[in-house]
């Protein structure tokens, strides 16, 4: 073998040494991170329950607890023994023989999704911060305005905390309001990652984000946007 050909054995070697070193961090650092109290939800938390990730081991996974509610809000989490990280950003909760009874990715900062075939997302939170995002949410039920930039009103609509199903709540529209909303007509609203989302019979949903000066701007933006404004 050349000399050449041993340095790049050398620097492959080197290579994925760094790279599995890296990996092992990564996984480390998660499994860290995730010890704590954590609530699993639906997407807009209609039914919740309580998880404690714990660092303990408990075989080749770690210990749980899950409050006394959790079977009754989410029937799957009788099936749940113990929690583990898969490859490199998989937090998995699972069952006694190892299985995964739900998978869960962050798809933002502290905020993890997964999916159960047949039943839908489901969001892992920090237990605060997910507080904090229900307090929030109350903040929201009430009275809105809706205004064009210029500030001319074209609709008021209350939003309510009444289930409409699928993790949605009711909202109604006070007054009479312009061609373009009554046409849309939206029958239901969630909060959902920082936005309101407003959704038509027909399935057409508006979503508001809100901008720097406390005000709900509909995005994406237009040169004549709506904006909604707590009354």
């Amino acid at each position: 073998m050349t000399y050449l050909r041993v340095v790049a054995w050398a620097i492959v070697a080197a290579l994925v040494a760094v790279t599995g070193a890296a990996q092992a961090q990564d996984t480390t650092t998660l499994k860290k991170d995730m010890v704590g109290q954590w609530e699993l939800s639906t997407t807009e938390r209609s039914k919740t329950c309580v998880v404690t990730l714990k660092g303990d081991a408990a075989g080749q996974a770690s210990k749980l607890e899950l409050e006394p509610a959790c079977k009754t809000a989410l029937p799957f989490t009788k099936d749940i023994t113990a929690w583990s990280v898969k490859g490199l950003d998989i937090v998995r909760l699972q069952d006694a023989t190892g299985e995964s009874v739900i998978d869960f990715t962050e798809v933002e900062a502290g905020i993890f999704e997964g999916l159960r075939q047949g039943e839908g997302v489901y969001i892992l939170q920090n237990l605060a911060a997910a507080r904090s995002m229900a307090k929030s949410m109350d903040q929201m039920i009430g009275d809105w305005a809706m205004v064009r930039g210029n500030g001319q009103p074209v609709c008021t609509l209350v939003l309510t905390n009444t289930e409409a199903g699928a993790d949605n709540f009711q909202v109604f529209l006070k007054s009479k309001c312009d061609a373009e909303i009554a046409q849309f007509n939206p029958t239901q609203w969630r909060l959902e990652r920082g936005q309101i989302i407003l959704m038509s019979k027909a399935g057409e949903a508006w979503q508001f984000e809100a901008d720097d000066n406390a005000q709900w701007r509909r995005v994406p933006d237009t040169a004549d946007p709506l904006i909604l404004l707590r009354q």
